[in-house]
């Protein structure tokens, strides 16, 4: 592990020089290019740096406790060795994590599609609170969000939301949101106070480089429309809505639809990118079928059967199953503090995956 540590912290020091040099200094695709490797390596090798500097320090304190003679001037040392070791402990614990393999996704960009489950109306509300939520902890983040189109039922509900969500990182937070979200309370159309279960589903995929996934003019049909629904009138005047029909190499037609921007350009632009990323989830998913990390298996049925986390009004709790923990404070949570439910699934994950690959946690 070591030796691995090594070699980081020496090519960490190789990227220095190169951004340095003039030639990377004007070539801005050159320059990106390294800035982006380097920060890759940060983390692990500023772990690494504090992990020598503890070590060196507690070669010394142990020196100083075994030459001295005086008393008290042992005991300081005695616990600045204990201090030293906690915090190399610490540092190597550290270090592991940073040296799992990592998702290749997780610095991307995310595309979500939040869709309406079982519960008619109740669940087409429900859909339209989580893309709140997710909205809210963008903005909490410092992250832009833009959908690219939106299906509403009339009742300020959603039956389909797709939006994108930009941000350093944004992938590597919200990739545990996929799957079926279930929600208990009473629906505001309900008389008699009644509880009513619904469900709405939600797939995250990861922004895909055009140079990721082929996508060749002759495989799909490009169809421009007159928007409907909000916007605007500029909006609502001109065929900007752009529909993308997919079909080579699928079993079944592949449908993107943009309307939510004045610009068809942008509309298409907007289609195409998640076109791309199903493509991408479609390849993933015949790649790794058994880890269940596919967007069908993220999406599932909508089943009320199926959820990854209930959302129980009358209790005020959010109840994530696959870490079987509960979070209190419903309404700030759909307010956008998914924080605390994150690092839950982070901690969750990392733990497995040191534990996949024989390290103790």
């Amino acid at each position: 592990m070591f030796d691995k540590l090594a070699s980081l912290d020496a090519r960490y020091n190789q990227l220095t020089e190169q951004m340095a040099q003039p030639d990377v200094a004007t070539d801005h695709v050159r320059l990106q290019q390294i800035a982006r490797e380097q920060r890759e390596l940060e983390d692990v090798v500023m772990a690494y740096r504090a992990f020598n500097d503890a070590d060196r320090q507690a070669q010394e304190a142990q020196q100083l406790f075994d030459e001295a003679d005086d008393p008290e001037l042992r005991t300081m040392a005695q616990d600045e060795l204990e201090q030293l070791r906690t915090r190399r402990e610490s540092l190597a614990d550290q270090i592991k994590l940073l040296l799992l393999p990592r998702d290749p996704n997780d610095s991307k960009n995310v595309i979500f599609e939040v869709r309406q489950g079982t519960g008619g109306d109740e669940a087409a509300l429900f859909a339209a609170d989580l893309f709140r939520m997710y909205n809210r902890y963008a903005e909490r983040r410092g992250w832009k969000l833009d959908v690219v189109s939106s299906s509403e039922n009339g009742v300020g509900g959603y039956k389909e939301v797709v939006f994108e969500i930009q941000g350093e990182g944004a992938y590597s937070q919200l990739k545990y949101e996929g799957g079926t979200h279930r929600v208990q309370r009473v629906p505001a159309t309900e008389a008699r106070g009644r509880i009513h279960t619904s469900t709405a589903t939600v797939a995250v995929l990861p922004e895909v480089e055009e140079t990721d996934v082929e996508l060749r003019p002759e495989d799909y049909r490009v169809d421009v429309y007159r928007s409907g629904g909000h916007g605007g009138q500029g909006v609502n005047t001109t065929d900007s809505a752009v529909r993308i029909v997919y079909k080579a190499g699928t079993p079944d037609e592949i449908v993107v639809t943009c309307q939510d921007g004045r610009s068809q350009l942008k509309n298409k632009a907007a289609a195409l990118s998640v076109l791309r990323a199903r493509l991408y989830a479609i390849e993933q998913e015949k790649r790794q079928k058994e880890l269940g990390e596919s967007r069908l298996a993220q999406v599932g049925t909508g089943e009320r059967a199926e959820k990854i986390r209930t959302y129980n009004f009358p209790q005020d709790r959010v109840t994530d199953h696959r870490i079987n923990q509960s979070f209190s404070n419903l309404p700030g949570l759909l307010d956008g503090d998914l924080e605390r439910v994150i690092e839950a699934l982070i901690i969750f994950d990392n733990t497995e995956r040191l534990e996949a690959v024989g390290v103790e946690s």
